[in-house]
């Protein structure tokens, strides 16, 4: 009888995967797809994140109570009805209500790192 070695369980690990798509991810996509929107911010001491596991999704906080998405915009826009369009964009996705902060704002067509 012949056995076949076992399987090396680091040549499996080795293999890289693509992150699943989660609902924070969903969330960034639509929120940045906003006119005026130039990117996510983490907030002021980098709490506005979704932990997932090898990576943080930055700009998006869900929790069971309300959803917290903060935002840079492009200088120019209205902050008031952009805001308002991201709370929009975002509450189709989420059974929460949606709060939204307007954390800072930067010239046109510069995309900032959160």
């Amino acid at each position: 009888m012949t056995l076949d070695p076992p399987a090396s369980p680091v040549a499996a690990s080795a293999v890289p995967q693509p992150a699943p798509v989660d609902l924070s991810d969903r969330l960034v996509a639509a929120v940045t797809s906003v006119e005026g929107v130039a990117s996510m911010h983490a907030g002021m001491f980098g709490e506005v994140a979704t932990y997932l596991p090898g990576r943080k999704v930055i700009g998006v906080q869900i929790r069971p109570d309300v959803t917290n998405v903060d935002v840079v915009l492009h200088w120019g826009v209205s902050i008031p009805a952009t805001a308002e369009r991201v709370r929009g964009v975002v509450q189709k996705l989420v059974d929460t209500p949606v709060r939204v902060t307007v954390q800072d704002v930067t010239e046109p067509g510069v995309t900032t790192p959160g």
